[in-house]
């Protein structure tokens, strides 16, 4: 694919301004126009040279603009999306990176009606850090990318965003936007959602200080995702709410299954539930070094 003549990203964050520095450096576009109401964080981003020019005005960010990426949480999708609309060409590309899908589509499709140029995406990337500094552009390199194009969305389209996540290094799937809610329910949101359950619990603790003052590496592994931003995750807890309370009852009927077993000292069937648990981790952990 010929190389972008501009990509507009709006949220120039962890995940936009990785895109642009990884997209940058496989020369798949000449230049990045960054977006937001932040001028700090957007004024950061060109000094690192993640961006080539920047606007507080969203629309003036996507005019002329060949493939247009949204980066910002779930619950300003819908206003970013209002304000580029009169902008766009019928060509220009969108695409986005929220992590709960239906709720995009919806908004996309308010703002926009059935746009055949819109592709929704979602990177199965990051890490706890978040804004333009915590960007690299390796952060893509052997993650997934999921792709939920609609039935009104061009092929060309979604051929153009795919070869703009593979330039970055990333597997890319498809799927629909309904099992990609339901899969993330249970593999980042729950556990973000249980992160952020348990630190708030053990901080409200009587003896919460001497917690943490002889927490372990073990803690620290499994709570590292609670310094996500917490704006984000409420909106993808509010835009996926009906996913996630399914598998948060699920988890809960077998914690309450561990509980009895603990409560019982049954040694042998809490054994066998930490062996089941060890096989399946190290499973996944071959399939992520394959």
């Amino acid at each position: 694919m010929a190389p972008i003549r501009q990509l507009t990203v709006i949220g120039v964050g962890l995940i936009g301004g990785s895109l642009a520095r990884a997209l940058k450096a496989a020369g798949m576009v000449e230049t990045v126009v960054g977006g937001g109401r932040g001028e700090a964080n957007l004024r950061r981003a060109l000094e690192l040279g993640v961006v080539d020019r920047y606007e507080l005005d969203l629309a003036e960010a996507a005019r002329g603009a060949d493939v247009v990426l949204v980066g910002v949480p779930l619950g300003a999708m819908r206003a970013v999306f209002d304000a580029i609309a009169p902008v766009l060409g019928p060509d220009t590309v969108v695409t986005d990176v929220g992590s709960a899908k239906a709720t995009v589509v919806e908004d996309a499709r308010a703002a926009f009606g059935p746009r055949p140029s819109f592709v929704p995406g979602h990177p199965i990337a990051g890490t706890e850090k978040s804004g333009v500094e915590a960007s690299f552009a390796e952060l893509f390199r052997r993650r997934k990318v999921i792709l939920t194009p609609l039935a009104e969305t061009d092929p060309r389209a979604t051929a153009k965003v795919r070869a703009l996540w593979e330039a970055a290094g990333a597997q890319v799937v498809e799927m629909s936007v309904e099992h990609h809610d339901e899969i993330l329910a249970a593999t980042s949101h729950l556990p973000h959602v249980l992160a952020f359950g348990l630190v708030d619990t053990l901080s409200r603790w009587d003896d919460s200080r001497e917690i943490f003052q002889f927490a372990a590496g073990g803690f620290r592994d499994f709570t590292r995702i609670a310094s996500s931003d917490p704006v984000m995750w409420r909106d993808i807890c509010v835009a996926n709410r009906a996913a996630i309370e399914h598998a948060l009852e699920r988890y809960m009927e077998d914690l309450a299954g561990l509980l009895a077993l603990v409560r019982a000292g049954d040694g042998q069937a809490l054994e066998a539930v930490f062996r089941h648990a060890k096989q399946a981790r190290d499973r996944f952990t071959a399939m992520l070094e394959q």
